[in-house]
């Protein structure tokens, strides 16, 4: 008996969701590393950036999972966070709801028919927080790019939304090497968790345009958490206020970083593309 799935996607980062939380089939959803990276195979399989199983939870409405289409599990994904919390809602009928993913508890509410914010939490900024391998300011670390008297890419900031990233600043994020080096600083030994590689070109005091690498998923078209740690990274040194239009290639979200509770909210858009059965 195959398993019930929705495909969705989040400003165009596409999910493969499979609802655990009934106990309707006999066995807990539980792929290994190659089920994953068959479902996610975009030739051969259903094709998405991320795997999320919605699990039971004592603390939230659920537990959410998260798989890289690599296999690996993940620690958060804001994108997939709105997602769940938009099917989660729809269910209960309420304008709120509690996620428990392996980075802590999200709150996810309503913004619209089909726009969620959601709270990311504070981001973690300590060099062994994001985790580096060694002590650095990280609104600058020592890395760069290119020859050492010219680098083309360098001093970026670092920041944990759950996960880790890096964010280079850019004159022009359409031209950014993405594919280039972001394999190359995902797996540098800096980042021991390895890393997602943001390339950020602040345009205006209010607009952000962002081009992510993911860890374990490569170029996607969108990343949450990669938005969240971009406003936070600027804001940081100046270069732009405390909320911002952060737009990429699937479509924009709205980052505001809160000086109430320092706190990141996003908020962003959700859509169901289809639905169907895991073979």
């Amino acid at each position: 008996m195959g398993r019930p799935f929705l495909k969705m996607n989040g400003a165009g980062n596409d999910f493969v969701v499979v609802d655990a939380l009934s106990h309707s089939h006999p066995a807990p959803f539980a792929p290994d590393e190659a089920g994953v990276r068959a479902i996610a195979d975009r030739a051969a399989g259903i094709g998405c950036d991320q795997l999320i199983g919605i699990e039971p939870s004592r603390a939230a409405d659920a537990f959410m999972r998260i798989w890289n289409a690599d296999g690996g599990q993940v620690e958060a994904c804001g994108n997939a966070t709105r997602c769940v919390g938009w099917l989660l809602m729809e269910a209960s009928g309420r304008d709120e709801a509690r996620i428990e993913t392996v980075a802590g508890l999200i709150t996810a509410r309503r913004a619209g028919p089909l726009s969620v914010t959601v709270d990311m939490g504070a981001p973690r900024l300590g060099w062994q927080d994001i985790p580096l391998s060694e002590e650095m300011d990280t609104r600058g670390i020592e890395l760069q790019v290119g020859p050492i008297d010219a680098p083309h890419l360098h001093t970026p900031g670092c920041v944990n939304m759950g996960n880790p990233h890096v964010v280079f600043f850019v004159p022009d994020a359409e031209a950014a090497p993405v594919t280039q080096i972001g394999p190359m600083i995902e797996h540098h030994y800096l980042f021991p968790e390895g890393v997602n590689v943001g390339f950020a070109e602040v345009r205006a005091r209010g607009e952000i345009r962002l081009r992510v690498w993911e860890r374990g998923a490569g170029l996607t078209k969108a990343c949450g958490t990669g938005a969240c740690a971009a406003l936070v990274a600027a804001c940081r040194r100046g270069l732009i206020g405390r909320e911002a239009d952060v737009i990429m290639d699937g479509g924009t979200l709205h980052i505001e970083w809160r000086e109430s509770d320092d706190h990141v909210l996003m908020t962003g858009p959700v859509a169901v593309e289809f639905t169907g059965t895991l073979p």
